[in-house]
């Protein structure tokens, strides 16, 4: 049986879903991903295209996402040089189930929004 660097890593790691939903359900790497659905981005057009992201966060976000493989980083040799962001063949996969995801959440909002309310009312009265 071949193995891979990392094979070891792999079953020592939590619940798959846990793992996976930790890393892309966090705030910033679903705008990300959306962000790149179109193509290529660089950090300062990534940095206008979700707003309120500092760049310490974005950085970071763009490296775990580069780490579970859902985006490639690409420096091309320039003067100055040049960074592009882009979704990986894993990364566009994800697109339909995340598009589903944020359709059903605007979907519904309204109703959680109502239930949070209801909630906070009864819990006013207690």
């Amino acid at each position: 049986m071949t193995t891979f660097p990392g094979d070891e890593e792999m079953f020592e790691q939590p619940c798959p879903i846990r793992d996976v939903l930790d890393r892309i359900g966090d705030q910033w790497s679903l705008l990300i991903l959306e962000a790149l659905e179109p193509g290529p981005q660089r950090f300062n057009a990534l940095m206008r295209e979700i707003g309120d992201i500092s760049k310490q966060m974005l950085s970071r976000t763009l490296k775990q996402l580069e780490q579970d493989g859902f985006i490639t980083r690409t420096l091309y040799p320039e003067v100055p040089p040049r960074v592009e962001y882009a979704l990986t063949p894993l990364g566009r996969s994800f697109l339909e189930p995340m598009q589903q995801l944020v359709a059903w959440a605007d979907t519904h909002h309204h109703m959680i929004v109502a239930a949070r309310a209801r909630y906070q009312a009864i819990q006013e009265q207690t």
